[in-house]
């Protein structure tokens, strides 16, 4: 039977630090999506070296249809009562994807703590549970607010980590990836989650930028991580979807398994991630080991001998 996991207890464990700087936010995230573009990329011709990569200011505002001067406030981070359409051209001259259009919104248009409904510990509904108990065969989990791992399914467990042993400020996919060395171990392209977990955090700061345990977190992994600090300067931005996720499990090796990650009705800030294997792949067969025990995932590992 699964351990019923309760409540995310990762605010609650982290110190308290000050809400982030929202204007060093939206000017730091409007100069990296700029210097990302060449003039070529805009239809904009080429003159001469450039001392800095991407477009210049003037280059973007005409793009957008703005003047110089208000672009340049802007990236400053002074830009106040910003309309829908301004936005909307700023968006386009950059080549904002949804979830960076989304991010900029944010930026431009914080919602204060006052405007949301007070942060309540998350807790998983009683038959979302159960769902997640009854993917005898899916590795399933539930990541809640700043990523915190908030429910999950025995095969969950025995895939990406024992969840019920964790303390619950380590329950958390961000601290995990990037302070854990056995879940640095476990992902074959540990670069490109980890740059995944970093792009979703910077997302929800846009979301959430008064929230003190999101930059508690921040600052606990840059402070601990090198890796954290240089692709956090990236200011990259995702939502969470669908892929492919290469593993290498210390019990049964190699595992390729789709994964999907679902929204929950009734809370926005849940995130159900089912993982699955192709039927009669050797990775379906790895997942029937797991599901069947540490005992029998562990042979046929053992079986073959040392350094298999």
């Amino acid at each position: 039977m699964t351990q019923r996991p309760g409540e995310s207890g990762g605010p609650a464990a982290r110190p308290r630090i000050a809400a982030v700087d929202q204007r060093t936010e939206l000017s730091e995230f409007l100069r990296s999506r700029r210097a990302r573009l060449r003039p070529g990329d805009v239809g904009l011709p080429e003159h001469g070296r450039r001392r800095v990569p991407g477009l210049r200011r003037e280059e973007l505002a005409q793009l957008a249809g703005v003047s110089v001067a208000y672009y340049i406030r802007l990236e400053q981070g002074r830009g106040r009562n910003v309309s829908a359409a301004v936005l909307d051209a700023i968006a386009d001259a950059l080549r904002l994807n949804p979830a960076e259009r989304d991010h900029l919104r944010h930026l431009l248009r914080p919602v204060s703590r006052r405007s949301r409904p007070a942060d309540r510990p998350q807790r998983i509904r009683p038959a979302l549970q159960e769902l997640l108990d009854s993917m005898e065969h899916i590795p399933a989990f539930v990541v809640g607010r700043r990523l915190d791992i908030i429910g999950w399914n025995r095969l969950g467990c025995a895939v990406f980590g024992d969840f019920p042993a964790m303390p619950p400020e380590r329950r958390n996919m961000a601290w995990q990836v990037f302070l854990d060395p056995a879940t640095r171990e476990l992902y074959v392209n540990w670069e490109g989650k980890a740059c995944v977990l970093v792009a979703l955090l910077r997302r929800q700061l846009g979301r959430r930028p008064d929230d003190p345990a999101l930059a508690a977190l921040i600052a606990e992994l840059a402070d601990r991580s090198e890796e954290f600090r240089r692709f956090w300067a990236r200011h990259d931005v995702k939502d969470k979807g669908f892929g492919v996720k290469q593993l290498n499990h210390p019990l049964v090796g190699p595992l390729t398994l789709a994964y999907e990650s679902l929204g929950v009705p009734d809370d926005p800030e849940q995130i159900l991630v089912t993982h699955h294997a192709a039927p009669g792949s050797p990775s379906a067969e790895a997942l029937r080991a797991l599901a069947a025990g540490p005992r029998d995932a562990a042979g046929p590992r053992d079986a073959a001998g040392p350094g298999a």
